[in-house]
Protein backbone atom coordinates (compact mmCIF):
# COMPACT_ATOMS: atom_id res chain seq x y z
CA UNK A 1 0.00 0.00 0.00
CA UNK A 2 1.44 3.42 -1.07
CA UNK A 3 2.35 5.84 1.54
CA UNK A 4 -0.34 8.89 1.77
CA UNK A 5 0.35 11.78 0.78
CA UNK A 6 1.20 14.61 3.48
CA UNK A 7 -0.53 18.13 3.15
CA UNK A 8 -0.95 20.68 5.90
CA UNK A 9 -4.40 22.92 6.40
CA UNK A 10 -4.58 25.96 7.91
CA UNK A 11 -8.02 26.69 9.11
CA UNK A 12 -10.09 29.28 11.01
CA UNK A 13 -12.44 31.97 11.07
CA UNK A 14 -12.32 35.34 8.36
CA UNK A 15 -10.24 37.62 9.29
CA UNK A 16 -8.03 35.49 11.31
CA UNK A 17 -4.83 35.82 9.85
CA UNK A 18 -4.83 32.21 7.18
CA UNK A 19 -3.56 33.93 4.44
CA UNK A 20 -0.26 35.36 5.79
CA UNK A 21 -0.05 32.06 7.69
CA UNK A 22 0.15 30.36 4.56
CA UNK A 23 2.65 32.01 3.14
CA UNK A 24 5.28 31.87 5.78
CA UNK A 25 4.72 28.42 5.79
CA UNK A 26 5.44 28.08 2.23
CA UNK A 27 8.23 29.75 2.03
CA UNK A 28 9.96 27.88 5.17
CA UNK A 29 8.50 24.27 3.89
CA UNK A 30 9.13 24.91 -0.28
CA UNK A 31 4.85 24.28 -0.55
CA UNK A 32 2.36 25.55 -2.79
CA UNK A 33 -0.68 26.72 -1.60
CA UNK A 34 -4.27 25.44 -2.40
CA UNK A 35 -7.29 27.39 -1.90
CA UNK A 36 -9.53 26.33 0.16
CA UNK A 37 -12.05 28.92 0.04
CA UNK A 38 -15.55 28.70 -2.08
CA UNK A 39 -15.35 31.93 -3.48
CA UNK A 40 -12.38 32.53 -4.26
CA UNK A 41 -12.78 30.18 -7.63
CA UNK A 42 -14.80 33.28 -9.10
CA UNK A 43 -13.03 35.53 -11.54
CA UNK A 44 -13.74 39.42 -10.87
CA UNK A 45 -14.92 38.67 -7.34
CA UNK A 46 -11.45 39.96 -5.42
CA UNK A 47 -12.38 42.49 -3.40
CA UNK A 48 -15.29 41.10 -1.92
CA UNK A 49 -13.90 37.03 -0.80
CA UNK A 50 -10.32 39.27 0.03
CA UNK A 51 -8.67 37.21 -2.73
CA UNK A 52 -4.81 37.61 -2.74
CA UNK A 53 -2.93 39.91 -4.63
CA UNK A 54 -0.30 38.84 -6.80
CA UNK A 55 2.19 40.94 -4.81
CA UNK A 56 1.44 39.50 -1.93
CA UNK A 57 2.36 35.89 -3.23
CA UNK A 58 5.82 36.33 -2.52
CA UNK A 59 6.09 33.70 -5.91
CA UNK A 60 4.58 31.11 -4.26
CA UNK A 61 2.35 29.39 -6.52
CA UNK A 62 -1.48 29.57 -5.70
CA UNK A 63 -4.32 27.03 -6.95
CA UNK A 64 -7.79 26.84 -7.33
CA UNK A 65 -8.14 30.50 -7.70
CA UNK A 66 -9.95 32.23 -10.57
CA UNK A 67 -11.12 29.22 -11.95
CA UNK A 68 -14.90 29.60 -12.68
CA UNK A 69 -17.32 32.65 -13.90
CA UNK A 70 -19.73 33.93 -11.47
CA UNK A 71 -22.21 32.82 -13.52
CA UNK A 72 -21.17 29.07 -12.97
CA UNK A 73 -22.07 26.78 -10.00
CA UNK A 74 -19.14 24.95 -7.96
CA UNK A 75 -19.55 22.26 -5.33
CA UNK A 76 -17.92 20.05 -2.97
CA UNK A 77 -17.79 17.25 -4.91
CA UNK A 78 -16.18 19.07 -7.67
CA UNK A 79 -13.72 21.05 -5.01
CA UNK A 80 -12.31 17.55 -4.03
CA UNK A 81 -11.86 15.72 -7.30
CA UNK A 82 -9.49 19.25 -8.26
CA UNK A 83 -7.86 19.99 -5.11
CA UNK A 84 -6.71 16.26 -4.41
CA UNK A 85 -5.51 16.66 -8.24
CA UNK A 86 -3.28 19.84 -7.26
CA UNK A 87 -2.10 17.94 -3.91
CA UNK A 88 -1.39 14.66 -6.69
CA UNK A 89 0.61 17.05 -8.79
CA UNK A 90 2.35 19.53 -5.78
CA UNK A 91 3.58 16.54 -4.67
CA UNK A 92 5.05 15.21 -7.23
CA UNK A 93 7.09 18.08 -7.45
CA UNK A 94 8.95 17.07 -3.85
CA UNK A 95 6.71 20.20 -2.50
CA UNK A 96 4.36 19.95 0.09
CA UNK A 97 0.72 21.17 -0.52
CA UNK A 98 -0.89 23.93 1.89
CA UNK A 99 -4.28 24.33 1.77
CA UNK A 100 -5.95 26.97 3.35
CA UNK A 101 -9.69 28.18 4.03
CA UNK A 102 -12.56 28.67 5.78
CA UNK A 103 -15.04 26.34 3.78
CA UNK A 104 -15.21 24.16 6.20
CA UNK A 105 -17.53 21.10 3.73
CA UNK A 106 -14.82 21.47 1.26
CA UNK A 107 -11.88 21.21 3.77
CA UNK A 108 -13.70 18.00 5.07
CA UNK A 109 -14.45 16.64 2.35
CA UNK A 110 -10.87 16.48 0.76
CA UNK A 111 -9.55 15.46 3.59
CA UNK A 112 -12.03 12.70 4.08
CA UNK A 113 -12.90 10.09 1.95
CA UNK A 114 -16.96 11.51 1.25
CA UNK A 115 -17.98 9.45 -1.57
CA UNK A 116 -20.55 12.19 -3.29
CA UNK A 117 -21.56 10.43 -6.42
CA UNK A 118 -22.98 7.92 -4.49
CA UNK A 119 -26.19 9.85 -3.22
CA UNK A 120 -28.89 9.15 -4.50
CA UNK A 121 -31.08 11.82 -6.81
CA UNK A 122 -34.64 12.37 -7.32
CA UNK A 123 -35.19 15.15 -10.74
CA UNK A 124 -39.19 15.25 -10.01
CA UNK A 125 -38.52 16.12 -6.14
CA UNK A 126 -35.80 18.43 -7.14
CA UNK A 127 -37.96 20.23 -9.66
CA UNK A 128 -40.88 19.84 -7.07
CA UNK A 129 -39.15 22.31 -4.47
CA UNK A 130 -37.74 24.68 -6.90
CA UNK A 131 -41.23 25.33 -7.71
CA UNK A 132 -41.92 25.76 -4.04
CA UNK A 133 -38.53 27.99 -3.27
CA UNK A 134 -39.87 30.48 -5.88
CA UNK A 135 -43.49 30.36 -5.11
CA UNK A 136 -42.69 30.56 -0.93
CA UNK A 137 -39.34 31.93 -0.84
CA UNK A 138 -35.68 30.23 0.38
CA UNK A 139 -36.52 31.06 4.16
CA UNK A 140 -39.38 28.42 3.32
CA UNK A 141 -37.56 25.19 2.02
CA UNK A 142 -35.01 26.12 4.59
CA UNK A 143 -37.37 25.93 7.20
CA UNK A 144 -38.51 22.34 6.11
CA UNK A 145 -34.51 21.54 5.78
CA UNK A 146 -33.95 22.19 9.33
CA UNK A 147 -37.20 19.95 10.94
CA UNK A 148 -35.59 17.33 8.44
CA UNK A 149 -31.97 17.56 8.62
CA UNK A 150 -31.48 20.85 11.60
CA UNK A 151 -27.22 19.89 10.85
CA UNK A 152 -28.02 20.82 7.27
CA UNK A 153 -29.65 23.58 8.08
CA UNK A 154 -27.30 25.12 10.55
CA UNK A 155 -24.29 24.46 7.72
CA UNK A 156 -26.16 25.57 4.44
CA UNK A 157 -27.26 29.18 4.27
CA UNK A 158 -30.67 29.76 3.62
CA UNK A 159 -29.90 31.81 0.41
CA UNK A 160 -28.07 28.69 -1.27
CA UNK A 161 -31.14 27.18 -2.15
CA UNK A 162 -29.67 24.98 -4.49
CA UNK A 163 -27.25 22.93 -1.43
CA UNK A 164 -30.96 23.63 0.37
CA UNK A 165 -33.17 21.69 -1.82
CA UNK A 166 -30.18 18.74 -2.50
CA UNK A 167 -30.04 18.24 1.29
CA UNK A 168 -33.76 17.93 1.11
CA UNK A 169 -33.27 15.79 -1.99
CA UNK A 170 -31.01 12.68 -0.10
CA UNK A 171 -33.33 12.60 2.88
CA UNK A 172 -36.44 12.22 0.86
CA UNK A 173 -34.59 9.84 -1.05
CA UNK A 174 -32.66 7.63 1.56
CA UNK A 175 -34.63 8.46 4.71
CA UNK A 176 -31.31 9.50 6.18
CA UNK A 177 -30.18 12.91 6.59
CA UNK A 178 -27.07 14.40 4.42
CA UNK A 179 -25.46 15.11 8.13
CA UNK A 180 -25.62 11.37 8.66
CA UNK A 181 -24.01 10.17 5.60
CA UNK A 182 -21.20 12.64 6.24
CA UNK A 183 -20.71 11.39 9.44
CA UNK A 184 -20.31 8.23 8.23
CA UNK A 185 -17.59 8.72 6.01
CA UNK A 186 -15.54 11.66 8.21
CA UNK A 187 -13.69 9.54 10.28
CA UNK A 188 -11.64 7.67 6.83
CA UNK A 189 -8.60 9.66 6.49
CA UNK A 190 -7.05 10.30 2.72
CA UNK A 191 -3.80 12.16 3.37
CA UNK A 192 -1.59 12.50 6.24
CA UNK A 193 -2.57 16.39 7.17
CA UNK A 194 -1.63 18.50 9.98
CA UNK A 195 -4.27 20.55 10.52
CA UNK A 196 -3.35 24.28 12.45
CA UNK A 197 -6.72 25.95 13.74
CA UNK A 198 -6.26 29.87 13.89
CA UNK A 199 -8.13 31.64 16.56
CA UNK A 200 -8.23 34.82 18.33
CA UNK A 201 -10.31 36.37 21.20
CA UNK A 202 -13.88 37.33 19.80
CA UNK A 203 -13.51 41.12 20.90
CA UNK A 204 -10.42 41.20 18.22
CA UNK A 205 -12.04 39.17 15.55
CA UNK A 206 -15.16 41.18 15.36
CA UNK A 207 -12.87 44.13 15.24
CA UNK A 208 -10.87 42.71 12.69
CA UNK A 209 -13.58 42.01 10.90
CA UNK A 210 -15.30 45.31 11.00
CA UNK A 211 -12.27 46.90 9.53
CA UNK A 212 -11.67 44.66 7.06
CA UNK A 213 -15.28 45.51 5.42
CA UNK A 214 -14.84 49.22 5.70
CA UNK A 215 -11.45 48.44 4.00
CA UNK A 216 -12.93 46.77 1.44
CA UNK A 217 -15.29 49.35 0.75
CA UNK A 218 -12.84 51.67 0.67
CA UNK A 219 -11.14 49.53 -2.10
CA UNK A 220 -14.28 49.40 -4.70
CA UNK A 221 -16.56 46.13 -3.71
CA UNK A 222 -19.51 48.77 -4.20
CA UNK A 223 -17.90 48.79 -7.87
CA UNK A 224 -16.73 45.22 -8.15
CA UNK A 225 -20.47 44.07 -7.30
CA UNK A 226 -22.08 46.45 -9.32
CA UNK A 227 -20.10 45.42 -12.26
CA UNK A 228 -21.72 42.05 -11.66
CA UNK A 229 -24.99 43.71 -11.00
CA UNK A 230 -24.55 45.74 -14.00
CA UNK A 231 -23.84 42.22 -16.23
CA UNK A 232 -27.47 40.83 -15.67
CA UNK A 233 -26.48 38.30 -12.59
CA UNK A 234 -28.93 37.95 -10.45
CA UNK A 235 -29.32 34.19 -9.78
CA UNK A 236 -26.95 31.52 -8.91
CA UNK A 237 -23.85 30.54 -6.29
CA UNK A 238 -21.54 33.52 -6.81
CA UNK A 239 -24.02 36.37 -5.51
CA UNK A 240 -25.11 34.32 -2.85
CA UNK A 241 -21.56 35.08 -1.31
CA UNK A 242 -21.15 37.30 2.02
CA UNK A 243 -19.95 40.91 0.75
CA UNK A 244 -22.04 40.73 -2.81
CA UNK A 245 -25.37 39.69 -1.22
CA UNK A 246 -25.76 42.77 0.62
CA UNK A 247 -24.83 44.84 -1.55
CA UNK A 248 -26.92 43.73 -4.21
CA UNK A 249 -29.82 44.63 -1.75
CA UNK A 250 -28.27 48.11 -1.46
CA UNK A 251 -28.20 48.50 -6.17
CA UNK A 252 -31.84 46.90 -5.98
CA UNK A 253 -32.90 49.79 -3.75
CA UNK A 254 -34.12 47.34 -0.25
CA UNK A 255 -31.24 48.75 1.58
CA UNK A 256 -29.40 52.03 2.04
CA UNK A 257 -25.70 51.61 1.39
CA UNK A 258 -25.09 52.04 5.36
CA UNK A 259 -27.81 49.56 5.78
CA UNK A 260 -25.89 46.87 3.13
CA UNK A 261 -22.53 47.92 4.68
CA UNK A 262 -23.32 47.18 8.83
CA UNK A 263 -25.39 43.82 7.21
CA UNK A 264 -22.46 42.60 5.53
CA UNK A 265 -20.05 43.33 9.03
CA UNK A 266 -22.95 41.50 10.73
CA UNK A 267 -23.26 38.37 8.59
CA UNK A 268 -19.18 38.44 8.19
CA UNK A 269 -19.42 38.03 12.53
CA UNK A 270 -22.14 35.38 12.17
CA UNK A 271 -20.28 33.40 9.62
CA UNK A 272 -17.01 33.59 11.42
CA UNK A 273 -19.09 32.18 14.38
CA UNK A 274 -20.54 29.28 12.33
CA UNK A 275 -16.79 28.42 10.96
CA UNK A 276 -15.37 28.29 14.10
CA UNK A 277 -18.20 25.86 15.32
CA UNK A 278 -17.91 23.79 12.63
CA UNK A 279 -14.41 23.40 12.63
CA UNK A 280 -14.24 22.65 16.60
CA UNK A 281 -16.86 19.87 15.91
CA UNK A 282 -15.69 18.28 12.69
CA UNK A 283 -11.74 17.93 12.38
CA UNK A 284 -9.25 16.86 14.66
CA UNK A 285 -7.60 20.05 14.78
CA UNK A 286 -4.18 21.77 16.57
CA UNK A 287 -5.22 25.16 17.87
CA UNK A 288 -3.12 28.15 18.04
CA UNK A 289 -4.12 31.35 20.14
CA UNK A 290 -3.05 34.51 17.79
CA UNK A 291 -4.89 36.91 20.16
CA UNK A 292 -2.54 40.13 20.11
CA UNK A 293 -0.13 40.58 22.04
CA UNK A 294 1.06 37.22 21.34
CA UNK A 295 4.77 36.87 20.10
CA UNK A 296 4.05 35.98 16.27
CA UNK A 297 7.70 35.06 16.13
CA UNK A 298 7.00 32.65 18.90
CA UNK A 299 3.92 31.28 17.46
CA UNK A 300 5.34 30.50 14.33
CA UNK A 301 7.84 28.37 15.49
CA UNK A 302 5.42 26.65 17.42
CA UNK A 303 3.90 26.21 14.61
CA UNK A 304 6.66 24.91 12.72
CA UNK A 305 7.38 22.32 15.66
CA UNK A 306 3.93 20.90 15.71
CA UNK A 307 3.95 20.34 11.47
CA UNK A 308 7.45 18.65 11.69
CA UNK A 309 6.06 16.32 14.60
CA UNK A 310 2.83 15.72 13.04
CA UNK A 311 4.26 14.62 9.48
CA UNK A 312 8.26 13.64 10.22
CA UNK A 313 8.92 16.55 8.23
CA UNK A 314 12.58 17.87 8.75
CA UNK A 315 12.16 21.33 10.76
CA UNK A 316 15.47 22.93 10.22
Amino acid sequence: MSEKQKVIVIIGPTGVGKTSLSIEIASKLNGEIISGDSMQIYKGMDIGTAKIRQEEMMGIPHHLIDIKNPDESFSAAEFQQLARACIADISSRGKIPIVAGGTGLYIQSLLYDYQFSEQPSDPDFRIQMENTANEKGAEYVHALLREADPGSAERIHPNNVRRVIRALEIYHSTGTTMTELLETQARKEHFESAIIGLTIDRETLYYRINQRVDKMMEAGLLKEVNHLYQSGLREGQAVQAIGYKEIYRYLDGSLSLEEAVEQLKQNSRKYAKRQLTWFRNKMDVEWFDMTPPANSRQKLDEIFTYIAGKLHLQNE
